[in-house]
């Protein structure tokens, strides 16, 4: 393939930034920008905001498992054409998967050593 046939691509791709962008652009010159301390306070159903999310602070805890959540989907989302076309791809595939699987086993198991998986109360 020579780069020629790259150039629609990179054009696409350009006129998609641009159109970004711009938006971007035109909506911050035209956007009312009025912030006040009770717009910028974190909001919890209507209830003023207590404990930890009064500050804007949340638990580091939330975030890693929301990783560990998106680590476990990414594996799904690879495990369903892996297992359709296993015929197909044979022994290497199966073995490249293998390995995949274990290596996310490996970073869930550090996971859970590390109590990244134990909620206080």
């Amino acid at each position: 393939m020579t780069g020629m046939e790259f150039l629609p691509v990179l054009f696409m791709v350009a006129g998609i930034v641009l159109v970004a962008m711009g938006t971007l652009f035109v909506s911050s010159l035209l956007r009312p920008s009025n912030p006040y301390p009770a717009k910028n306070m974190p909001y919890e159903c209507g209830m003023d905001p207590a404990g930890e999310a009064a500050g804007g602070r949340f638990r580091v805890q939330f975030f890693i498992l929301a990783i560990l959540f998106v680590v476990f989907d990414v594996e799904t989302m690879f495990l369903f054409p892996w297992a359709v076309v296993l015929k197909e791809i044979g022994l290497v595939g199966y073995v490249e998967m293998f390995i995949f699987i274990l290596l996310l086993l490996v970073g869930f198991a550090y996971a859970w050593l590390k109590g990244a998986l134990e909620w206080e109360a």
